[in-house]
């Protein structure tokens, strides 16, 4: 989120002078969970804001899509390089607990940053398969709302899509899961938007992974 309002604000003071900031409303519906080009077009669609596509090879100052985008990931790296990534503690908590019952596991990603993040926030090994924005381009998947990123980490897993349970924050990837026919969906409200989480396919929300493990004493 800091990544992408620095990108977006001063983007907009350059070209949109006096358009409002780039808020975090702006982010759950235009950006989270959505890859990183997605992002910046659906963004910049919200505000009547046009640009030429780019390629993936464009310098982070360029007016494109893909400069932008090569902007926000720039500043990711930073972020990850100087301040590592902060971990929600009932999330780890709840990957314990599953792979302690045996189940497998999979993050699935828009970020072509993955495998960085992961390590950086140190748990690599209750995860059996990753699916992030570098597969996602290898294999051509679309992504999220679209079900293809989720239904390619079913495959790996070995799993059919109605045996298998998405957990997501982003309202586009409780879309996708959805849209994948997953056996059970699970919304987690970090910003306030349960209802739209709930809307958009949720089987059940809550605020935190933690609470869908009851009492465990």
């Amino acid at each position: 989120m800091a990544a992408w309002k620095r990108t977006f604000d001063e983007f907009l003071r350059a070209h949109e002078p006096g358009a409002p900031e780039f808020s975090q409303l702006d982010y759950n519906r235009f950006v989270d969970g959505k890859a990183r080009a997605d992002g910046v077009r659906d963004f910049l669609a919200s505000r009547g804001v046009t640009l030429p596509e780019g390629s993936p090879g464009d310098p982070a100052d360029a007016s494109t899509v893909q400069g932008i985008a090569s902007r926000k990931n720039a500043l990711v790296l930073k972020e990850l390089e100087e301040h590592g990534v902060e971990v929600y503690p009932g999330s780890v908590t709840y990957l314990k607990a599953v792979k302690d019952a045996g189940l497998a596991t999979a993050v699935v990603t828009a970020s072509a940053n993955g495998e960085q993040v992961i390590d950086a926030a140190g748990f690599a090994d209750l995860i059996d398969v990753r699916v992030d924005g570098v597969v996602a381009a290898r294999e051509g998947l679309r992504g999220k709302p679209a079900p293809d990123t989720f239904l390619a980490g079913a495959r790996l897993l070995g799993v059919e899509p109605a045996e298998a349970a998405v957990f997501e924050d982003a309202l586009s990837g409780v879309a996708a899961g959805r849209a994948g026919n997953f056996g059970h969906v699970v919304g987690v409200d970090r910003v306030g938007h349960a209802d739209e989480l709930a809307a958009q396919g949720a089987d059940v929300v809550v605020q935190d992974l933690s609470e869908l493990l009851g009492d465990r004493s």
